[in-house]
């Protein structure tokens, strides 16, 4: 949701600012397209950037899990029955699970119950990057097609109205997947988007006049 509002407002923002420069139509479809392809590679590299530090965060946790394994297996179960006994298991029945649990696998048993570790919850540098760069390109391609489509008299407003229109619709979205009220989160990201292309388009038709 984030990466596809990231694309369709800075793609929107930049072609309405090299409009604004009294550029011509190939040279604002240029500046839109490597606008998407620059900001998708943006997204990438920046989430698998930080995806990866958390993935090793996550594995040096568990490589010092391991070694506490290793090093004091008592203590360990110990720990981990009352890991279960602080969720309302009884003594007995806590240091049976945990035992249990134990003996099948140790390191897998405390990396999900002690330290909030599940194989399919670990971070994924490489899928969070394509998923960013993906939600980022489609954002993107929806200004850039407005402004590419329709004429030279009616592209500015086409593609502010569609900029307004995907903004408005993601937010009411994201709002309602967030059970959040929806009209306010319309209202915010609208406003903050039509900000961003007025202050873009004033300094390109600044800086058109001036170059």
């Amino acid at each position: 949701m984030l990466g596809a509002n990231d694309g369709i407002l800075s793609t929107s923002s930049l072609v309405l600012g090299v409009a604004a420069s009294g550029a011509s139509r190939s040279a604002i479809v240029t500046a839109g397209v490597a606008g998407l392809f620059a900001g998708a590679g943006s997204m990438a590299a920046g989430e698998y950037v930080s995806v990866s530090s958390q993935r090793d965060t996550e594995e040096a946790d568990l490589r010092l899990e391991e070694r506490e394994l290793a090093s004091d297996p008592e203590g360990e179960l110990t720990e981990l029955t009352g890991i279960y006994e602080a969720r309302g298991l009884p003594a007995a029945l806590a240091g049976e699970v945990a035992a249990a649990l134990t003996t099948h696998d140790a390191l897998e048993a405390h990396a999900r119950d002690e330290l909030g570790l599940a194989e399919d919850r670990m971070a994924r540098p490489l899928q969070a990057a394509g998923a960013s760069a993906l939600s980022f390109a489609v954002g993107a391609v929806l200004p850039l097609l407005a402004i590419g489509i329709f004429g030279s008299s009616v592209r500015v407003l086409a593609c502010i109205v569609v900029t307004v229109l995907a903004l408005a619709g993601l937010g009411a979205l994201g709002a309602r997947l967030g059970g959040a009220p929806e009209l306010p989160a319309v209202a915010r990201v609208v406003f903050w988007g039509a900000l961003a292309m007025g202050v873009t388009s004033a300094i390109g038709a600044l800086v058109g006049s001036l170059v």
